[in-house]
């Protein structure tokens, strides 16, 4: 059974979720492995400066898909120190991305779609996790972005039109907890959703013509405008799945 028909259907140890007016058109469940180069690429993005790493964006990234481990519905991004030495001279860690570019399905969002994931959030210092989109060195658009040292705090940004939003909830987001989170790609303006409720409209959107490839990682912080990992001890974040509705 296919991500898709599970969410539709509720198949797979899936809970089908409908959203009023729109038809999912595009699931990951996590049910199954990840099914690299067809929907999913794991070695590189565009949005990366070498492709499998970026010592640009205070990161420390060096990309390795079998930092994604998918078990019991769950998908498990985990990243540790590795052998390799930034072009800045600092070290690597070998971190978990998914997007959907370079993948044979190429699947990409586009104005009007509206995305949701639920993920746990991370607790170790300098973990760094996200849901965005790119496309053509652009197209960004931030579902959120998390850091453990802002604990209760997730960022939401829309840089194809400059907005941007810190968004607090003592009692929803915190370390270690489930969140979901969902953004409607308005063309004139982006919404997001943090457990079903509008926390965030831009009033800027994306324009008519917007589309990007999807993008779920789990970044490690090089310590420039959050703290860096303190030790060696490896960072996971998890996801329970990603849905697009057009």
């Amino acid at each position: 059974m296919s991500a898709l028909t599970a969410a539709l259907t509720g198949g797979a140890g899936s809970t089908a979720v409908r959203a009023p007016g729109r038809t999912l058109v595009w699931a990951e469940e996590f049910d199954a492995p990840v099914d690299w180069g067809v929907r999913w690429t794991g070695d590189r993005t565009s949005a990366y400066r070498y492709g499998d790493h970026n010592p640009d964006d205070n990161k420390l990234d060096w990309l390795d898909p079998a930092c994604v481990t998918v078990a019991d519905g769950t998908a498990t991004f985990t990243a540790l120190p590795c052998g390799h030495t930034l072009e800045n001279g600092l070290r690597a860690w070998r971190t978990g991305l998914l997007t959907t570019e370079y993948s044979a399905e190429g699947f990409r969002v586009r104005t009007g779609d509206h995305v949701e994931t639920r993920v746990r959030l991370p607790r170790g210092t300098g973990a760094w996790p996200a849901l965005w989109t790119w496309k053509d060195g652009r197209n960004e658009v931030d579902s959120f972005e998390y850091h453990p040292d802002n604990p209760h705090l997730l960022e939401l940004s829309n840089h194809v039109n400059r907005a941007v939003s810190y968004h607090t909830d003592t009692a929803a987001i915190g370390p270690g907890r489930w969140v979901t989170v969902a953004t409607r790609y308005g063309a004139r303006c982006v919404e997001w959703y943090v457990d079903g409720e509008r926390v965030f409209a831009d009033g800027t959107g994306v324009g008519h013509d917007w589309s990007a490839y999807l993008i779920l990682n789990l970044s490690v912080c090089a310590g420039r405008h959050h703290p860096a990992p303190g030790d060696l001890t490896p960072l996971t974040f998890e996801v329970d799945h990603v849905r697009v509705h057009r």
